[in-house]
């Protein structure tokens, strides 16, 4: 089976390329890339005014399978990750039960190979539980699939138990993902400590919360020669703390989400919990700084962290419900709309904090291309204005304060392993599940 796109803006920042070309793919795998190939092919995609980028890699999803199916599950997370544009997606463990052992690693594994084509990656939790004591088998972990580890949801409070486990991880060669937030300091917070929450009268978590635990990780990936990844990134000394660490050497890098760049904690309307996300939107000297250290490459990708709940669930009241927001189907549009339309990302830096960045990070060959490689592909058009609808996700979750917000940047379609997935023409969208067509 051959695939042609034909005549698309290429943006492959492993070869510095963006320019118009073709690209031939051919049983999965990326043939040829060229100013014109005139080999027949059974498929054409016309890919003009198009970006054509190597697939979208999200390292920080929530697809809450196993225990809290009613959320998400892999399935449906899956097909949000296609409709957004993503091939490859990083899972995390705070499922129930953990993804603490090498069969529960295999469970999504095994799980995501049944329900999808896309890639769906594992991160195994540092600790037995998430409990914050006993030290998972990083090496059994990591040569059965696991991509990361990571106590995601929550810190590593024990110092003592965070420097052996990074430790361990830099002699294994597997990075640390790290959720920084001092649960001490924490204490009834549900929103950023400033005038909004005052006026909302709702318990502040204020800066330090972060950036206690930033400055504590940088210190002991020095001390161990751990490779760190500091996940959602949301305050002005995050980014200069992670400024610091790489001038310094310290193997680190770092991960910005779309709502941080976007939002501000003067965007939340009121007793709304679409709004509640941890870290929570911060001020606006905070969003300036990410999307700075976005511009400046000291911000290495942008991640979703996509956090799903049931609709009834985000229904409570603010102080009650519970933390996060979906965002696999409106990461694309949220980037082009804020980053690259205001000048603050070129396109092909875009691929490379969506892409290239992130298969780094995690020892991939994809984000790329070349080639050679697996043609794991998005074609987005960056002109399509529309407006954000939750009722049309694929995701079980329509948790998004983005609802009715009007963006720019439409993914057309998503390619893995050289099979299309997901497809979108005015009044079409298919959603392919292991050769099963879905229309939305």
């Amino acid at each position: 089976m051959r695939t042609i796109i034909r005549g698309g803006r290429v943006l492959d920042p492993a070869s510095s390329t963006d320019g118009i070309r073709d690209i031939l793919v051919e049983d999965g795998i990326i043939k040829e890339v060229a100013e014109h190939i005139s080999t027949d092919a059974e498929n054409v995609i016309e890919a003009e005014g198009l970006y054509v980028m190597p697939g979208l890699i999200d390292l920080h999803v929530h697809f809450r399978e196993p225990g809290f199916e009613h959320k998400e599950t892999i399935r449906t997370g899956a097909r949000a990750a296609a409709r957004g544009g993503f091939t490859t997606v990083c899972v995390m463990p705070n499922t129930k039960p953990v993804v603490d052992s090498v069969e529960m690693v295999k469970y999504v594994i095994d799980k995501a190979k049944e329900v999808t084509d896309i890639h769906v990656l594992p991160i195994a939790a540092i600790t037995a539980g998430q409990d914050g004591e006993f030290i998972t088998d990083f090496e059994n972990l990591y040569k059965n699939g696991a991509v990361a580890v990571s106590e995601d949801g929550k810190s590593v409070m024990n110092a003592r138990v965070a420097r052996q486990a990074m430790r361990l991880a830099a002699e294994v060669g597997i990075p640390v993902f790290a959720h920084c937030e001092d649960k001490n300091l924490v204490a009834r917070g549900v929103m950023n400590a400033g005038n909004r929450a005052k006026e909302l009268g709702l318990y502040g978590i204020m800066n330090a919360v972060e950036d206690v635990i930033v400055a504590r990780d940088i210190l002991l990936a020095k001390n161990t020669g751990a490779r760190l990844h500091l996940c959602h990134c949301s305050t002005v000394d995050s980014v200069k703390m992670t400024k610091l660490a790489k001038e310094e050497g310290i193997d680190v890098t770092a991960e910005v989400t779309p709502h941080h760049f976007t939002l501000t904690e003067d965007d939340i309307t009121g007793d709304d919990a679409n709004y509640k996300m941890n870290p929570p939107l911060r001020a606006k000297a905070d969003r300036e700084a990410l999307k700075e250290g976005l511009k400046e490459g000291v911000m290495d990708v942008i991640s979703t962290d996509h956090a799903p709940h049931h609709r009834t669930e985000k229904e409570r009241p603010f102080a009650e419900a519970p933390f996060g927001i979906t965002g696999l189907e409106t990461s694309v549009s949220l980037t082009i709309t804020e980053l690259v339309d205001k000048g603050v990302l070129t396109p092909l830096q875009m691929a490379e904090r969506m892409s290239y960045k992130p298969a780094q990070i995690i020892n991939s060959d994809k984000g790329t291309l070349l080639p050679g490689r697996a043609a794991d592909i998005t074609i987005i058009d960056p002109n399509e204005e529309y407006v954000i609808d939750s009722t049309l996700f694929a995701s079980m979750g329509k948790n998004t304060p983005f609802n009715g917000k009007t963006v720019k940047g439409r993914v057309r379609y998503t390619m893995s392993d050289g099979k299309v997935v997901y497809s979108y023409r005015p009044g079409c969208e298919i959603i392919v599940d292991k050769d099963v067509p879905k229309l939305i």
